[in-house]
């Protein structure tokens, strides 16, 4: 069964793009952060660029250089990997050592901003062989297409096994919370009964000195 789950993963792994591209609003003071689950020693590659709202033509517009995003990535254990102020456009990377939901926030440095001014953060965040320039690759290294396509292919069959692990990782995680909840609820249980049979053991010998005062017996 897991063997089958793994090759079933692996085949979602080759046909979903690990990579995310999107743009988003944020306000002076605003912070914007996303989840992203990465396996181990896994290399991360987020690109950004930054618009300002430009109230005189209704759209947005470049942004000046004095503005830029703060970026701050931190991983599962909740240390931080990344903290620093970029310029209004640009490539950051990490890689990642610990399997697990790793954070990556954005917010702007806002001492250098106009008042009352609105940002939009085009963003796209890459993951594993997604984050590989290939193109650069092959031109740096003189390959063949032959020779890049087993490049490619080598690096995808990396990945699926790194995410084949962190699977394993994540089921072996949840089995153990299971046990844990389980082994807690038995515990809990077993001392509920004792509290009753201890509370029976009390009364009886209660109404046995009360009928005892009472000479009932």
């Amino acid at each position: 069964m897991l063997k089958l789950l793994g090759i079933l993963t692996g085949y979602i792994l080759i046909l979903l793009p690990l990579s995310s591209g999107l743009y988003f609003h944020i306000g002076e003071t605003e912070r914007k952060c996303f989840i992203e689950e990465i396996p181990d020693e896994t290399t991360v590659i987020v690109n950004y660029k930054v618009e300002l709202y430009d109230p005189k033509s209704g759209g947005f517009m470049p942004s000046s250089p004095g503005i830029g995003m703060h970026v701050e990535a931190r991983d599962p254990d909740d240390k931080t990997i990344l903290s620093r102020v970029y310029s209004s456009e640009g490539r950051i990377s990490f890689t990642s050592h610990t399997p697990g939901e790793h954070i990556i926030c954005l917010y702007s440095n806002s001492s250098n901003w106009f008042s009352g001014s609105q940002l939009r953060v085009h963003l796209d965040i890459q993951v594993g062989e997604h984050a590989i320039d290939y193109a650069n690759v092959a031109q740096k290294e003189q390959l063949p297409k032959l020779q890049l396509r087993i490049r490619q292919l080598l690096d995808q069959v990396e990945q699926i096994t790194k995410e084949q692990n962190y699977q394993r990782y994540r089921e072996e995680r949840f089995r153990q919370t299971s046990e844990s909840t389980n082994q807690r609820v038995l515990w809990w249980s077993v001392t509920q009964t004792c509290i009753l049979l201890v509370m029976g053991a009390w009364q009886m010998r209660h109404l046995k000195s009360f009928f005892e005062a009472k000479k009932l017996v």
